[in-house]
């Protein structure tokens, strides 16, 4: 009897037995090259579109403050308004009118009883000239730092 020995599948094996035409070569080839081609194209395409949708806004946003200053340029063609600027502005007032300005039109604020202060001397023992010699001749503290920045 014989027995039949299963035969491993080895990978040389298995590649041989792939067959490619030259048509799907070719094809693979033209499908590289147009994502090489395009791939920089369609970046360029997507960067333009965001900086149109920025320059849109920044137009938008142009556009209203050039409405805002039309407005104002209306307003001040309006004699009333020109009047009432020059009254709030200026404090201007019409001829016949009298103008009260009230300087301090703030509620007082509340007042806060002084904190009391010590009426006991107090006197410290020793003599201050000597400690004032004392501190300018001692080395400062260990800080790190000297004053006349040697070290």
């Amino acid at each position: 009897m014989s027995t039949a020995r299963p035969t491993a599948v080895t990978a040389r094996g298995w590649l041989r037995g792939i067959r490619v035409s030259w048509f799907a070569v070719v094809m693979l080839l033209i499908v590289v090259v147009a994502v090489v081609v395009l791939a920089p194209t369609v970046r360029m395409y997507t960067s333009q579109q965001q900086q149109i949708s920025k320059l849109q806004q920044q137009n938008a946003a142009q556009k209203a403050e050039v409405g805002k200053l039309n407005q104002q340029i209306k307003d001040w063609d309006d004699p009333d308004y020109v009047k009432a600027q020059a009254r709030d502005r200026l404090l201007y007032v019409m001829p016949g009118e009298t103008s009260y300005l009230i300087i301090d039109d703030l509620p007082a604020a509340p007042q806060t009883a002084p904190k009391k202060v010590s009426t006991k001397v107090q006197q410290r023992s020793g003599d201050w000239s000597a400690t004032l010699l004392r501190s300018m001749l001692e080395k400062p503290a260990a800080s790190g730092t000297s004053s006349t920045g040697t070290h």
